[in-house]
């Protein structure tokens, strides 16, 4: 059962409840509602019922259907390794760890083959995933080895001092460097995808974004997290109308460029050791397919 403090007035409960769980669509969240798995103040209520600060919303979440992980002989790019973590290049059209839609094949499952030790924090799905990239997404990721290394580096992403820079080639060209600082939540037109919502709502979120190379029709950007919401980056330039070429989700098809999900790859992390305390840096170079788009545009 998990209970939240209402702290806004004036809010629908499924919009609130969605917005808190925002890993659950909207639909589902109300089939908990019209099951009477969802109560405020200890009573059942209807999904349009508005909420009042300080009202406890309480929410039985069913059993989950139960996911095993099996190691497989997927391929990994190592980048770096030691007793307490890796550094991997994550390929595109990998998932990060198996859920309901992908139950295998995934990096965890790959992990599992190639590591013998991996932390436990996260659980059996998720061993040593400190951080996710999306499935299209490609480039540089953290794992942990053990649980104090693990930690370690969950404090960092916390504090912002685990730096982690992208690179996305956007439509559109774009003259200046600059940020977007908003709330991210679901869209609740299009619940795959994250949008700009108000601060009720969503979770606090900010992205810098430099310009690393301008082309007749498009932008290179250079992306820095301050913060690693769910498809930050990509919702944030989807709000300003800059889609990352390739991105289906968030309107960036472009019939000029043939690519098999977003260019968008995560070319630099930066971190704390956590044994030796010191700064580690790694950069990796743009996949072959990026490099041959970005010379066929020059």
């Amino acid at each position: 059962m998990e209970q939240i403090k209402c702290d806004v007035s004036n809010i629908r409960l499924d919009v609130f409840v969605s917005a808190k769980f925002s890993d659950c669509t909207r639909s589902y969240i109300k089939t908990l509602i019209d099951n009477n798995r969802v109560m405020v103040n200890d009573k059942v209520v209807k999904a349009g019922y508005k909420l009042k600060v300080g009202d406890i919303v309480s929410v039985d979440f069913p059993p989950v259907e139960t996911i095993s992980t099996e190691p497989q002989n997927i391929p990994l790019n190592i980048v770096y390794e030691d007793k307490d973590l890796l550094v991997i290049n994550k390929q595109a059209g990998l998932v990060v760890h198996p859920c309901s839609t992908t139950k295998s094949g995934t990096l965890v499952n790959a992990l599992m083959y190639h590591i013998k030790d991996l932390s436990t924090i996260n659980g059996v799905l998720r061993p040593g995933i400190v951080h996710r990239l999306d499935k299209d997404t490609s480039g540089l990721m953290l794992v942990a080895k053990n649980d104090m290394a693990h930690k370690a580096l969950q404090a960092q992403l916390k504090d912002k001092t685990l730096n982690r820079e992208y690179l996305a080639l956007v439509k559109g060209r774009i003259k200046h460097n600059f940020a977007v600082e908003s709330y991210i939540g679901r869209n609740p037109k299009n619940r795959k995808q994250m949008a700009i919502v108000n601060e009720s709502v969503g979770k606090y979120s900010y992205t810098d974004f430099y310009i690393h190379k301008v082309y007749e029709h498009y932008t290179l950007l250079r992306c820095v997290l301050k913060t690693g919401r769910t498809h930050q980056i990509r919702a944030h330039l989807k709000s300003l109308n800059h889609a990352i070429v390739g991105d289906e989700l968030y309107g960036g098809v472009d019939k000029g460029i043939k690519t098999k999900g977003q260019l968008l790859f995560a070319y630099k992390i930066s971190f704390v050791h956590p044994s030796t305390n010191q700064i580690m840096t790694f950069e990796a170079d743009l996949p072959d397919n990026y490099k041959a788009i970005l010379s066929k545009l020059n």
